[in-house]
């Protein structure tokens, strides 16, 4: 049986208690007491279980990630990318799912609770001001990812900014009735935003906005699913007058716009120009023009804020914007022009 905690005590004549904090390097441990206690757990072969020693030092050794739905391929990066920076540190990942947005809440306050972890992570939900006290209340290094709170270090992609670049391009390269195909309109934040970007890019350009031509996407969860926007295209080409081209809130929603086209046997860009948003990797094989967001790289970014937070606690926090990189594909009617400069600006 190996040695304890209470062998050692009871050969160098101290407590428990002491024992612990020679262990965990605390100051108020005289020299010689150190030495003796040192010299015992030497001599009897003495190791400090890992999970105790966390535990007096109030440490998990745990971050906690807070995402909203597993079937999204961009939480799917955004972890993997979080993974990879966790390969040569001391931390794990647990991970907190919400079945659906209204639960987010309460996973996020399981994250929070003393003991659970070291640091949160959150994905794409907003922080009510209630929220973002209950946060700061908590004491917990805390990590904002594809949304934003001056409370808290964020990471983020200029959404607006993407979409209105792809409608742009839509509308130089000649098309006139683009539609959107977006998600319910209690959908995270991104997606609203793109939706912003995508008016405001017609309006400059001085097009009404065509409500027949924004479809809604309600398919579980958040319509961030292929069927979503297939189902969404099947509407756009019932109107009298069905649009030429399509932005994608999403690309796994242009990838579904794309296959409802083949199943009525038309084709992209010749008689609908489709543009996605993420750059998912099948994405590339099917030729979709779309917006890359680098989806690993925040995730990277993620872990690497958290623990400098933990770090130091006091740090300002920190705003961290990328700038979503177009990519021309055939969908949308050119494979050829430059390609905006993927960039991150901290703020």
């Amino acid at each position: 049986m190996p040695p304890t905690i209470y062998d050692v005590a009871e050969r160098a004549k101290v407590s428990t208690a002491t024992v612990s904090r020679v262990f965990n390097n605390r100051t108020r441990v005289a020299k010689d007491t150190r030495e003796r206690v040192m010299k015992v757990a030497e001599a009897l072969g003495y190791t400090p279980h890992i999970s105790a020693k966390n535990l007096a030092l109030q440490k998990t050794n745990l971050l906690a990630a807070v995402v909203p739905f597993e079937t999204d391929f961009f939480y799917a990066q955004v972890m993997r990318g979080m993974q990879d920076a966790l390969i040569d540190s001391d931390f794990d990942l647990m991970v907190y799912m919400a079945p659906e947005k209204r639960e987010t809440r309460g996973q996020l306050e399981r994250a929070l609770q003393p003991g659970r972890a070291d640091g949160v992570v959150l994905l794409s939900a907003e922080l009510s001001d209630a929220q973002a006290e209950m946060v700061r209340a908590s004491g917990q290094p805390f990590v904002l990812v594809d949304t934003h709170h001056s409370f808290f270090d964020s990471i983020s992609v200029d959404n607006d900014e993407g979409a209105y670049d792809a409608v742009q391009r839509l509308l130089r390269h000649g098309y006139q009735r683009i539609a959107h195909i977006t998600v319910a309109p209690e959908a995270p934040t991104p997606a609203r935003n793109r939706r912003i970007g995508y008016e405001q890019a017609l309006t400059d350009a001085g097009h009404a906005i065509n409500p027949d031509l924004i479809v809604y996407s309600t398919t579980y969860p958040f319509g961030f699913m292929e069927e979503a926007g297939y189902e969404a295209m099947e509407q756009l080409l019932e109107l009298p007058e069905p649009p030429d081209a399509v932005f994608a809130c999403s690309d796994v929603q242009g990838l579904g716009a794309l296959q409802a086209l083949k199943d009525h046997s038309l084709q992209a860009p010749e008689d609908v120009a489709i543009v996605g948003f993420d750059d998912i990797h099948t994405s590339r094989h099917v030729g979709l023009s779309t917006l890359r967001q680098p989806m690993r790289e925040m995730g990277k970014l993620a872990v690497r804020k958290l623990l400098q937070r933990i770090a130091q606690p006091s740090r300002t926090p920190s705003k961290t914007v990328f700038a979503p990189e177009y990519i021309a594909r055939s969908t949308c009617g050119t494979v050829t022009g430059t390609r905006a400069t993927a960039a991150a600006v901290a703020l």
